[in-house]
C-alpha cells in the first residue's frame, strides 16, 4: 500500500513509534527490507539518495511502485536530501510520495525560502516534504554526506521554521552523523535539545544519521516526537561483509546472483529485524487502515 509521508508519520509520531527510513540502494537490499517489513508487519519508508537514484536509474522507481503497490503493509517513497527544485520535482514526477529538500547549509531565511518553493510545488499534488534544520554530521562514509561540524537545531527557530514553511515533518540536528562512526567517536544523543523542540513543534521529527547510535538513545527519542529514523549504512555494511566473506572464501565457481546474493541478503534482513523492532514500528501496520 502505497501512501504519502505525511499520512505515515503522523500515526507513527501519535503512536510513539518510528518508522525505519531504510536507504535501499539496490534491488537486493529493497527485497530485503521489504521482506522483513513484511514479516514483522511493519510500515517502512523507502529513501532513495539523488546519487542513488543517478545509479540505480529512473526505472528503479517503477519496481518499488509496484512492490509497494502489491503490499499489504504501507509503504512511502522518499527522497532523502533533495538539494534543490530540480531533483525534487524529477523525483515527484516519477511517483515518490514525499521528497526532502535540504538547503540546512543555508542562512535561516534561505532555507525557509527554498522550502516553501519546494512545499507550495509538493503540496499541490498530494506529496509530503521534509526539510532540515541545523547540521547532521559526515563520518565521511556514506553517500548522504553531510557537514564537518554539527550545528544544533535551536528549538525556537523550529517552531519558527515549521510554521513559515508549513512543512510535514523536520530533520532535526541533536549530534548524529551520517555513516559508521570511527571507534574512537562515540556519539552522545543532546535529547535535552530534542526535548525542547518536541515543546514546541506539532509536527513529525526525523533522526537523520540513524547507524551506529546506541539504541537506548534511540529508543529514548521515540516518546520526544522521532517519527522516522534514516538507517543506511547499518543495512549495507552487513551486506557488504557477508558478500567479501564469500568472495573470499576460496570458491572460484560461486558466480550466479542467486547464489552470491541471498547469505548477504539474510545478513541485511538481520539488521532491518532488529531496527524495527527497536523503533517500536512492528506490528504497527494495522493502525494505517483504521
Amino acid at each position: 500500500m502505497l501512501i504519502t509521508g505525511k499520512q505515515m508519520l503522523d500515526i507513527a509520531r501519535k503512536n510513539k513509534f518510528s518508522v525505519p527510513a531504510f536507504n535501499a540502494g539496490s534491488g537486493q537490499l529493497l527485497t530485503s527490507v521489504m521482506e522483513t517489513a513484511e514479516r514483522l508487519n511493519a510500515p517502512f519508508i523507502m529513501a532513495i539518495h539523488p546519487d542513488e537514484l543517478a545509479f540505480l536509474k529512473d526505472s528503479f522507481i517503477s519496481q518499488v511502485i509496484y512492490e509497494a503497490n502489491h503490499s499489504k503493509i504501507p509503504i512511502c517513497i522518499h527522497l532523502d536530501h533533495g538539494a534543490n527544485m530540480q531533483q525534487v520535482a524529477h523525483a515527484i514526477q516519477l511517483g515518490f510520495t514525499s521528497v526532502m529538500i535540504d538547503s540546512s547549509h543555508q542562512p535561516f531565511e534561505e532555507n525557509i525560502r527554498i522550502t516553501k518553493e519546494v512545499v507550495k510545488l509538493a503540496h499541490s499534488v498530494g506529496v509530503s516534504v521534509e526539510a532540515e534544520l541545523g547540521t547532521i554530521g559526515d563520518t565521511g562514509s556514506s553517500v548522504e554526506g553531510g557537514a564537518s561540524e554539527i550545528i544544533y537545531t535551536d528549538p525556537l527557530k523550529a517552531k519558527e521554521f515549521v510554521e513559515e514553511t508549513q512543512i510535514d515533518s523536520l530533520a532535526v540536528a541533536i549530534g548524529t552523523s551520517h555513516g559508521i562512526y570511527p571507534k574512537h567517536l562515540v556519539p552522545k544523543l543532546r535529547l535535552d535539545i530534542l526535548k525542547e523542540i518536541y515543546k514546541l513543534v506539532a509536527i513529525p521529527l526525523v533522526l537523520h544519521g540513524g547507524s551506529s547510535n546506541a539504541d537506548d538513545e534511540l529508543a529514548a527519542s521515540l516518546d520526544l516526537g522521532i517519527a522516522k529514523i534514516n538507517i543506511s549504512s547499518d543495512i549495507k555494511i552487513c551486506f557488504a561483509n557477508k558478500l567479501r566473506e564469500m568472495l573470499n572464501g576460496g570458491n572460484n565457481e560461486i558466480r550466479e546472483p542467486n547464489v552470491l546474493f541471498p547469505p548477504c541478503m539474510r545478513e541485511t534482513q538481520r539488521v532491518a529485524e532488529q531496527k524495527i523492532k527497536l523503533f517500536k514500528a512492528d506490528n504497527k501496520a494495522s493502525l494505517y487502515y483504521r
